[in-house]
């Protein structure tokens, strides 16, 4: 009896080596999953200390190896190959294989930021997407498109891991948790380029640019208290607190390898002083560059759309607009996606404005113009670029027009004012070799113009692409 318990202890001490020899992944490393092409692709994860582990891949005969160290991580790198839409594999070795299938090599981008990124194809509570219903019945016709959303988790260290899966965006029934901005930039790439596109959407409904910042940035650079309890009693809704959501939601993906990054935020910054915004989107750019280790990946961005905020004509949201338009002058290879146009006049009082589609477009006719090659596209919104005056009439020079405006009369958006900085409804007219003419009866001596610099303000210029002109204004006041 003993001899029979000693040998069957041996048996269950073996598989219990077996069970802790086993190689573990993070969640981001599964089936499904899509990896950057033609790149350096990293690969990671745990295993019992001092244990060699064997990469090997279904597109190669090479072998990568890594080794365990005393906390049980390893990480190596493999050679990804082109894109394609045929399934590969990866097997991780380390005397018990286990192999990550239906993996595709493609372009792979992030999509970070708030709730205007967030939010997914089937909307949320009283926040349609428009589209919808069409965009999920051809769905099937893009089967390239993966996703994967990052739970959205405060950490007050940061983590290494996330609950999360890899999704087929060809499926009619999970695509409707997509994140809509993020659907329609990848099947405009992929549509455009044939490639696959990986999603990893790792963001926060509510988050200012604060949330996203490490524990160094935040401590060294501004006077948020990083103290949890202090943070609890500073900020009611937890989606204003510093550093948390950056640990605890996007730290989990810093090891991938992506193409770039897409962010949609700044309503939750509105309100902030000077040029406080620009700056600290310039340093949270910075820290994931440096901790993604790719180099100056691309940075796309959104700007917030037309909302009341405080008011209608109030200028909080005009002013970090012009932040978020500085912030796309002072960040190297960053671009900046206008949506002045995208919001219903009945919705002054919407936070989340339905257009999705042409805000994901927009951004990937950017990156398609910037990254893939794809001539003839025009990506960049019309942009201040002068203004001279001469008697009662202010002529503005404009970039990016592609060779012209959308329209020469009937312009609207325009204001401008004399000395007094009061500022009036203008006439704006445009003729090819003048720019925009702009002037009011109400103003004899004009000294300043603004366009759409107010929180909800439509305007109607645009570019021969059909992108809207920037709001701006001409004075500092």
């Amino acid at each position: 009896m003993m001899r029979k318990l000693f040998f069957s202890t041996l048996a269950l001490l073996a598989v219990m080596s077996d069970a802790d020899a086993k190689v573990r992944l993070p969640h981001l490393i599964s089936d499904g999953m899509v990896i950057q092409q033609n790149s350096d692709v990293r690969l990671w994860g745990w295993a019992e200390p001092g244990r060699n582990v064997n990469v090997t891949v279904s597109w190669t005969d090479a072998v990568s190896k890594a080794k365990a160290g005393k906390d049980g991580r390893w990480e190596t790198t493999v050679k990804s190959p082109k894109s394609g839409f045929t399934p590969l594999s990866i097997t991780f070795d380390d005397g018990e294989p286990v192999t990550v299938s239906d993996v595709l090599a493609g372009e792979v981008w992030v999509c970070a930021g708030q709730s205007n990124m967030e939010m997914p194809l089937r909307g949320f509570g009283a926040c349609p997407v428009e589209g919808y219903n069409e965009t999920v019945a051809e769905a099937p016709n893009h089967p390239g498109i993966r996703f994967v959303k990052i739970p959205s988790v405060m950490s007050m260290t940061p983590l290494d891991d996330a609950q999360c899966e890899w999704k087929h965006g060809d499926d009619m029934n999970a695509v409707a948790e997509c994140s809509a901005v993020g659907y329609y930039f990848a099947r405009t790439v992929t549509s455009a380029v044939n490639v696959p596109v990986g999603l990893i959407m790792a963001n926060k409904g509510g988050s200012r640019v604060e949330s996203w910042l490490d524990r160094d940035n935040l401590s060294r650079h501004t006077d948020e208290s990083l103290d949890s309890m202090a943070m609890v009693k500073g900020f009611a809704w937890d989606f204003l607190r510093p550093l948390v959501w950056g640990n605890g939601t996007f730290h989990p993906i810093l090891n991938y390898s992506v193409a770039g990054i897409l962010y949609y935020q700044g309503c939750s910054n509105v309100g902030d002083p000077g040029n406080r915004y620009s700056e600290r989107l310039k340093m949270l750019v910075e820290q994931w560059r440096r901790d993604f280790r790719q180099g100056e990946l691309p940075f796309l961005f959104v700007q917030i759309s037309p909302y009341i905020y405080g008011g209608a004509d109030g200028d909080g949201g005009a002013r970090l607009r012009e932040q978020q338009f500085r912030a796309s002058r002072i960040i190297p290879n960053s671009g900046l996606v206008c949506t002045n146009d995208l919001a219903y006049p009945y919705e002054l009082k919407q936070i989340h404005p339905c257009r999705k589609r042409q805000v994901g477009e927009r951004l990937a006719y950017m990156a398609l113009s910037r990254y893939y090659g794809c001539g003839g596209l025009i990506c960049e919104s019309p942009s201040y670029a002068s203004m001279r005056v001469s008697n009662d009439t202010c002529y503005v020079k404009l970039d990016n027009l592609y060779d012209g405006l959308s329209r020469l009369q009937d312009i609207e958006g325009f204001e401008v004012a004399g000395e007094d900085r009061v500022f009036y409804p203008a006439r704006a007219e445009y003729e090819w070799h003048k720019g925009v003419m702009v002037s009011s009866d109400r103003v004899k001596h004009p000294v300043a113009v603004r366009y759409c610099f107010r929180n909800f303000a439509l305007g109607n210029a645009a570019n021969l692409g059909g992108l809207p002109l920037f709001p701006f204004r001409t004075d500092e006041w």
